[in-house]
């Protein structure tokens, strides 16, 4: 009986961090370039309780072996990389990218980073910066006497 309750136990948390990761990816819904994940999970050690081909009681030989599990284990969360929608905003700065590829941005300590999320803004000193202020790599200013912006596709 105890085995029972601790195998059931091993399904009740790895669904409950399933349950979190669906919960985290419709808390994210809206938000721009997120990408959703999944759980993976695997199963325990099983238990061998009768090797296949044993003799029975009655002499015959037993076609199926004996085994219970000991439950299931979550071994890894997975990104989804599928396309999602792409929405105009008629904001210029607001950017997709259309199959794979990230935008590279630096890190206040110099490092780069990559992102989905193509929410750019201007900052103060006229560079392309995200939501949070990172510099959209390779870095660049736009002119103070700039009255508009085109990216192409390329």
């Amino acid at each position: 009986m105890i085995q029972s309750m601790k195998a059931a136990a091993t399904g009740l948390l790895a669904q409950q961090l399933n349950i979190n990761t669906i919960a985290n990816d419709l808390a994210n819904i809206n938000t721009t370039g997120f990408k959703k994940s999944r759980v993976e999970f695997q199963d325990l050690v099983y238990q061998m309780l009768r090797e296949p081909g044993v003799s029975s009681v009655q002499g015959a030989q037993m076609p199926a072996g004996l085994q219970i599990g000991d439950g299931t284990r979550p071994i890894a969360t997975h990104m989804i990389f599928s396309q999602g929608e792409i929405y105009p905003t008629n904001s210029p700065l607001d950017l997709a990218i259309e199959g794979n590829g990230f935008f590279q941005i630096t890190m206040p300590d110099g490092t780069t980073a990559y992102t989905r999320d193509g929410t750019f803004k201007l900052s103060s000193t006229g560079k392309i910066v995200t939501s949070e202020g990172f510099s959209l790599y390779p870095g660049f200013s736009l002119p103070e006497d700039a009255t508009d912006i085109h990216i192409g596709a390329d």
